[in-house]
């Protein structure tokens, strides 16, 4: 692949729903332009962009990968992203190494929940966007209903720059509205005919929709466009080219990545009309801490961003970046901004799949990668030692869905906690930790697909076996009531003997723990105060209703006695661990269960649903507020043993369309029914 300049770089995010045809997209453009000489499909397994062997085996994308190819003297780098929710992380990384995205639209299946949501997200982001409308010529694809739905769900700036020629109900071939040609296809070359004369007045109000938006680009285009005078090729350029950076339009277009109808046409759109790396107004994601761009220019200082990271069982580490500035050439000294640590380039590359093809240099605006960086992570900054700058990191969607898992193999214990960093290396969404409490593993991510993707990876590129196992929950015991009590330890059996002897109250308290002593006289040495602590401290570990820790207690020692001899501080402190069992079970001990904060994001139609289902977890519906693109936010409370599937359960109810992040708020006392059952549990245990 030869150099290009900045200028001659399209960096375009490949999105939309699972199953719209993105892989096979990528597979066609390929195709057209000689990269291979066969066209993979996805359901075969063979694609160049699915390579993983999870990827070949569930026949859908699951990471991003980055597709390069070179059309009409440019390169575009096709950033090919999952379509699973799950993988929600990936797409919003990849669209911010964009300056455009490709939304892919399903012809038969129509405007999809994963086209809402990504339409959604780049309208958020102000990232300029096309629209492929793919299987157009497949049986009960309809692009008229399609381009409706659109503009009826989003704006009437979705304005078709091609159109579909149908006989019937056989489709025939694609109208060019900009240049006002229509072609037939056959094996995805493609023959000029003249356009049907029953489609002539429709090509004339789109193009028309086209002109008026052009006008909108300056005063000299709209006076032109009042007067009737007719655009020329230049103007059209750079009229579209700016409204699609400020939004006002997105082209609609309609295609076949299987036949390869409308390929041609979709990549001389891309690299006529978006917007090239260093274009001023284009809307690149990577800010500075301090919120000041850094110029995209080759000449300027080396700045770049990893957005990806791929880790190889054989290959080991790959950093995929973008050049923000300047270039990286094969024997620079990388500076790591973000961990403040000089690295050294192991290879330096364009990917292409998982191909790597050499490079002498990467430079600004265009993406890359290295190997065997040995610390580098997802986010990080790179740049030179004496010209430093930093990017602002990602957020990453937060996990919502947990699992526990263990390995098979007791031998593997090791073994799995290096392959999960590896794991989430790769895709920092996902989240394993092993609870302190619990003494569980815990996996966490955005839903049961990525989880079980996951456990697939930690078998076939670790060879660690995972099994899911009930997930514990943190709970806690306190008392209700008071006690006082004695608590008394001797012990005598020839020699020097033990003696200890505590009388202590116990009352509730908002601290976790609180010792206080009121003792007179010397019944009880001031030296054996703090063993009499840490037995109450070490006995709060484990609570007398089902073993959980005890919070909420306030101990006083009042009075108590010792032996001049016996008395020692171990002595004590197992007397006040008798004192504290005692004290407990007569201070009307309770159990506690954590409560979650809920914030759940829906549209208006499934409020009614959303808000039974949280009363049937028994939540607590705390209040409700509107967002600007009409969905509600409800915030709510519920016990987190309510919680378990929710995001399942939450994605069922709202047809994926709902989506919702939950904080533990606080500990509150059980219903005796459900104390009664976690009881019994912890007995059975």
């Amino acid at each position: 692949m030869k150099a290009y300049p900045t200028d001659r770089i399209r960096n375009i995010a490949l999105v939309g729903h699972s199953g719209s045809g993105k892989t096979d997209l990528t597979e066609a453009i390929l195709y057209k332009t000689g990269v291979t000489n066969r066209i993979g499909r996805t359901e075969e397994g063979n694609t160049v962009s699915d390579f993983q062997a999870e990827e070949k085996k569930r026949k859908s994308s699951i990471g991003t990968t980055i597709i390069p190819i070179e059309w009409e003297d440019t390169k575009i780098n096709f950033i090919d992203t999952p379509g699973y929710f799950d993988f929600q992380g990936e797409v919003f990384a990849a669209l911010r190494a964009a300056e455009a995205a490709l939304i892919v639209v399903d012809g038969v299946n129509g405007v999809e929940v994963g086209t809402e949501k990504v339409l959604k997200y780049t309208d958020k982001i102000q990232l300029p966007r096309i629209i492929f409308v793919n299987k157009i010529d497949k049986e009960n694809a309809d692009y008229e209903k399609i381009v409706h739905d659109l503009k009826n769900k989003f704006s009437n700036r979705l304005v078709p720059f091609t159109l579909p020629i149908f006989e019937g109900e056989e489709f025939k071939g694609i109208i060019d509205v900009l240049n006002k040609k229509a072609y037939t296809y056959e094996n995805m070359v493609r023959t000029e005919i003249e356009i049907p004369e029953d489609q002539l007045d429709e090509v004339d109000a789109a193009y028309n929709d086209i002109a008026e938006v052009v006008a909108e680009a300056g005063e000299e285009l709209m006076d032109k466009y009042f007067s009737g005078e007719t655009f020329t090729h230049e103007e059209l350029m750079v009229g579209i080219v700016t409204a699609l950076i400020e939004g006002a339009v997105v082209p609609l277009l309609a295609g076949s990545a299987d036949s390869g109808v409308g390929v041609d046409l979709l990549l001389d759109i891309i690299t006529k009309y978006m917007p090239t790396p260093d274009d001023d107004r284009a809307r690149y994601g990577f800010r500075h801490e301090d919120d000041k761009m850094r110029e995209v220019n080759v000449d300027a200082p080396m700045a770049a961003v990893v957005f990806k990271t791929i880790i190889d069982p054989f290959v080991g580490k790959i950093s995929v970046f973008k050049v923000i500035s300047g270039k990286i050439t094969r024997d620079a000294d990388i500076y790591n901004v973000t961990q403040d640590k000089t690295e050294k380039i192991g290879g330096l590359f364009f990917l292409r799949g998982n191909e790597q093809i050499e490079a002498s240099e990467i430079v600004a605006g265009d993406i890359g990668a290295i190997s065997k960086f040995s610390t580098t992570a997802t986010g990080d900054t790179l740049a030179t030692k004496n010209d430093p700058t930093l990017f602002k990191k990602l957020k990453y969607p937060r996990p919502n869905l947990f699992i526990a898992v263990e390995p098979v193999s007791k031998g593997d214990e090791d073994k799995i906690s290096s392959a999960l960093a590896k794991l989430q290396e790769e895709d920092p969404s996902f989240v394993s930790k092993r609870d302190p409490e619990t003494k569980q593993l815990v996996i966490g991510g955005q839903g049961n697909v990525q989880l079980h993707i996951i456990r697939n990876k930690l078998l076939d590129s670790y060879g660690v076996e995972t099994k899911v196992v009930p997930f514990k929950i943190a709970y806690r015991e306190t008392i209700r009531g008071k006690s006082d009590v004695q608590g008394k330890h001797k012990k005598q059996s020839g020699g020097a003997g033990q003696y200890g002897d505590v009388h202590i109250r116990f009352e509730p308290t908002e601290e976790d723990f609180v010792f206080d002593e009121e003792v007179f006289g010397g019944s009880v040495p001031k030296n054996y105060f703090p063993a009499v602590e840490k037995g109450l401290q070490e006995s709060m570990q484990k609570g007398p209703l089902a073993g959980y820790p005890v919070v909420g207690v306030k101990a006083t020692l009042y009075d108590g006695s010792y032996h001049a001899v016996d008395s020692n501080e171990m002595a004590f402190k197992l007397a006040a661990q008798l004192a504290f069992r005692k004290g407990i079970e007569e201070a009307q001990p309770i159990l506690l269960e954590p409560i979650m904060k809920v914030e759940i994001n829906v549209p208006e139609e499934y409020m009614g649903d959303v808000m039974g289902d949280m009363n049937k977890r028994r939540g607590r519906i705390l209040g409700m507020e509107p967002q600007e693109d009409g969905s509600q936010t409800i915030v709510a409370e519920a016990p987190h043993a309510e919680l378990f599937e929710y995001s399942i359960d939450l994605r069922s109810m709202t047809q994926a369309r709902g989506n919702f992040f939950m904080e533990f708020e606080r500990y509150e006392e059980a219903p005796h029914n459900v104390a009664e059952k976690i009881i019994e549990a912890s007995k059975e245990d």
